[in-house]
């Protein structure tokens, strides 16, 4: 399956999942809102009923509509007259159970010869519990000169409590999804390293298979019988050997380091060694192609002589691989206090900065369409962070995109 399959199947699924999500969320809070008017009905509907049998026991008339919601939990109830707490606790709690309402609740009576809340009682229709409450702070009317109050304070754990199944039913739809985008991710997470260990195999042995190549035909040339009378002939092709045997050695080294580095098994071998000479002796075989600036006052480092070199090498390497035709190179060394700088400069492609953090990741390579015109392992940038790492010194990158790269390594001194 193409990579731009996969991305669409994605997306498509993305959106199925958002769109489960938004609905199951519109569906319970429809649910939520069908539940707050058919409580406001049952409670309207109760409550008229208790101020109807209020008035026939005291011989009142009955108002047309004595129930006014003063608020989603506080309803007011115009009773034309005195009002006995017991009778109306009873009256209450029968109409509340007669018309399903299984809830807790508080009842407050009004008195009008002191403008408060004369009495104040939780209740609740689930038992018989009779508990003192303060009704100091309830809304009042001059509506009527006698009334009762009824909150219900727990109002929202009720309704909670009456649509458990859909807000089971949307944590489950969560769960599903969470388990559906970690899935997801794990397969994608599967195929990039698919993709990656494939790019390396073919990379790597692209790259065995040329040292490889060079030694079998310089070992024919060898073999031949009018090499021995040919010394100058004979001489450069045991060099070319030794050559790329070096570099078949280096190759696997920094493949092995990469391994270690990651498991935190790297060890170095660390000496005295001066820069100078070392970049010096690995510019050798570049023949002036490459320039180079001592401007340091001191070039004495303490760091692993073969892993220094590899890392040199591996900048190098790459700067000559993202340049022109005609590569313009550069490698300056300077003092920076109680530092020694060495800048890897090239005027090559350039890194956009989108890419400039992800080029020391392992295997990452910038991306140019489906064409790769450059060859590597796609592990050289991060051989060079490893190591920078291990012998604790700092890597920075300067890149313009277009205007070429500079790597910079900042190594402490010891006086």
């Amino acid at each position: 399956m193409s990579r731009r399959t996969i991305q669409s199947l994605t997306v498509f699924s993305a959106l199925l999942i958002i769109g489960v999500v938004i609905t199951q969320i519109y569906w319970v809070k429809q649910a939520l809102d069908l539940r707050h008017r058919q409580f406001n009905q049952n409670a309207h509907v109760a409550l008229q009923d208790v101020a109807g049998k209020l008035a026939s026991v005291n011989g009142v008339m009955q108002t047309s509509n004595p129930v006014e919601q003063l608020s989603p939990e506080y309803f007011l109830v115009n009773t034309n007259s005195t009002t006995q707490p017991d009778l109306l606790e009873h009256f209450i709690k029968d109409s509340f159970q007669k018309h399903n309402l299984i809830t807790d609740f508080e009842v407050g009576i009004y008195d009008c010869t002191t403008n408060r809340m004369r009495y104040g009682m939780s209740l609740s229709t689930k038992n018989n519990a009779k508990i003192p409450t303060k009704t100091t702070n309830w809304i009042k009317t001059d509506k009527y000169p006698y009334y009762f109050g009824v909150r219900f304070p727990e109002q929202e754990t009720y309704f909670a409590g009456s649509i458990n199944g859909a807000i089971w039913s949307s944590i489950l739809v969560l769960v599903a999804v969470s388990f559906f985008a970690y899935a997801l991710f794990v397969i994608l997470r599967q195929k990039q390293l698919s993709e990656v260990q494939r790019d390396f195999v073919n990379n790597m042995t692209h790259e065995l298979q040329t040292p490889i190549s060079t030694i079998r035909i310089a070992a024919d040339v060898l073999n031949s019988d009018n090499i021995v009378t040919q010394p100058a002939r004979h001489k450069r092709y045991l060099q070319i050997v030794q050559d790329e045997i070096l570099r078949l050695q280096g190759q696997v080294e920094m493949v092995l380091s990469m391994a270690k580095a990651e498991r935190n098994a790297l060890t170095l071998e660390k000496e005295m060694l001066n820069a100078e000479e070392m970049i010096r002796s690995i510019l050798m075989p570049f023949e002036d192609k490459i320039q180079f600036e001592c401007h340091a006052e001191n070039n004495v480092i303490y760091a692993d002589p073969f892993h220094f070199r590899c890392m040199i090498n591996n900048l190098i390497d790459n700067a000559l691989k993202y340049s022109d035709d005609v590569p313009d190179v550069a490698i300056k060394t300077y003092s920076k206090g109680k530092y020694l700088v060495i800048a890897v400069r090239d005027q090559g492609i350039g890194i956009a900065p989108e890419y400039q953090k992800k080029i020391f990741n392992q295997f990452f390579r910038i991306p140019y369409g489906d064409v790769h015109n450059v060859k590597g392992f796609g592990i050289g940038l991060s051989y060079v962070k490893q190591i920078v790492r291990a012998h604790h010194w700092k890597l920075d990158l300067e890149s313009t995109l277009g205007k070429g790269s500079t790597f910079k390594i900042t190594i402490p001194q010891n006086k």
